[in-house]
């Protein structure tokens, strides 16, 4: 039973979660319209939004790069292997069986350890497969100017970028079933609509 409440996410913090899984649903659904996987808004619709919603995006982690660093928030990010195990035994095993969580969560430890490598792998991996192979489908035209047409083709950066589209899309599906093992369904996105966590432990 929870015994306290702690303010986790800040004003800008909630803002810059729900605008980027806002700009990344509507770039999911726009992306496979184009990669042809079904007719929604048509080809060239599609291909327009999408171009919007990832400079937007782009924009937004401009900024939300210069609040982590200002505010010291990036340090949530940084990988540890402490406790790890415990967290893949509580993930695979112990959610089953009602076991207490292993990761009790503060104002300046947000991420458990595997949340925290997983970010890692996201923006060491990830991000940068599908921000750059996007970036080079989007500037296809400009190839021959930048040098860049003997060494890359189409199809490749196509590939590269449906790949890291697919991976992107794991990822979103996995968070969002992760948000609801709280204590309750929807614990953990209430924390981040109001800010405030409900702990366990005495505040």
């Amino acid at each position: 039973m929870s015994t306290g409440r702690i303010y986790i996410y800040k004003r800008y913090e909630r803002f810059w979660h729900w605008s980027q899984a806002a700009l990344i649903i509507i770039m999911m659904i726009t992306g496979f319209e184009i990669h042809g996987s079904y007719a929604l808004l048509g080809f060239g619709k599609a291909v327009s939004v999408h171009t919007v919603a990832a400079w937007s995006l782009l924009l937004l982690w401009a900024f939300t790069i210069f609040w982590q660093f200002t505010t010291g928030e990036w340090r949530q990010y940084l990988p540890s292997m402490k406790n790890v195990l415990a967290m893949v035994n509580y993930y695979t095993i112990g959610i089953f069986r009602n076991s207490p969580h292993p990761f009790h969560k503060t104002a300046r430890h947000k991420h458990n350890p595997l949340q925290r490598l997983a970010y890692l792998a996201l923006l060491a991996f990830i991000s940068p497969l599908i921000w750059v192979s996007g970036l080079l489908y989007l500037f296809y035209g400009n190839w021959g100017q930048l040098g860049l047409a003997q060494y890359l083709s189409l199809e490749s950066v196509a590939l590269a970028h449906t790949i890291g589209a697919f991976m992107i899309t794991a990822f979103f599906f996995i968070h969002v079933y992760l948000t609801t093992t709280g204590h309750t369904v929807f614990a953990h996105i209430k924390a981040m609509i109001t800010g405030w966590e409900e702990s366990d432990q005495p505040h």
